[in-house]
């Protein structure tokens, strides 16, 4: 086992160079993972404040990238999904209609690895940060790191604090 909990997000490298780009445009962003509807199932990029977030909205993690990117998802979403690390990649094609990379002919996408058995008892003992908690100041101890496009694929645990 690491020294603490894996983090509930990573992104690949060729996301966060998209991500960097965007954070010059557009100043500090966000992701918030959509529950489906409108967009479906995809990480959606926003200007940190345009999109609020709900007191118990869950904080997957912080990505390393720029001052550092705050992912969100649904409280009711984390419950089904807690058990696996989202990785934020990139694809060619059209973004959520609402999402920062949308003119930009790339789409940002959820990837999925499930944390092992071990890393699944670290992070029953972590506590969560809800809105609310981020609210009052509480953030994670450690970012979400940015991996080789490929990394995810391999199952090797990845998004451990060093």
């Amino acid at each position: 086992m690491g020294s603490g909990p894996p983090t509930g997000v990573v992104i690949t490298a060729p996301a966060a160079e998209l991500l960097a780009r965007l954070q010059d445009r557009h100043g500090p962003v966000m992701f918030h993972q959509s529950g489906g509807c409108c967009d479906g199932s995809s990480p959606m990029c926003f200007p940190r404040g345009d999109f609020l977030v709900g007191d118990r909205d869950v904080l997957l993690g912080v990505l390393d990238v720029g001052d550092g990117v705050p992912v969100w998802i649904s409280g009711p979403q984390y419950e089904t999904w807690k058990h696996t690390q989202l990785v934020i990649d990139v694809v060619p094609g059209r973004g959520g209609g609402f999402s920062l990379e949308a003119p930009e002919g790339l789409r940002f996408l959820s990837r999925g690895r499930v944390f092992t058995d071990d890393e699944q008892a670290e992070l029953r003992r972590a506590p969560v940060i809800t809105g609310a908690d981020y609210e009052r100041g509480e953030r994670p101890a450690a970012r979400g790191e940015v991996v080789a496009d490929a990394a995810f694929r391999t199952g090797a645990p990845r998004g451990r604090p060093q």
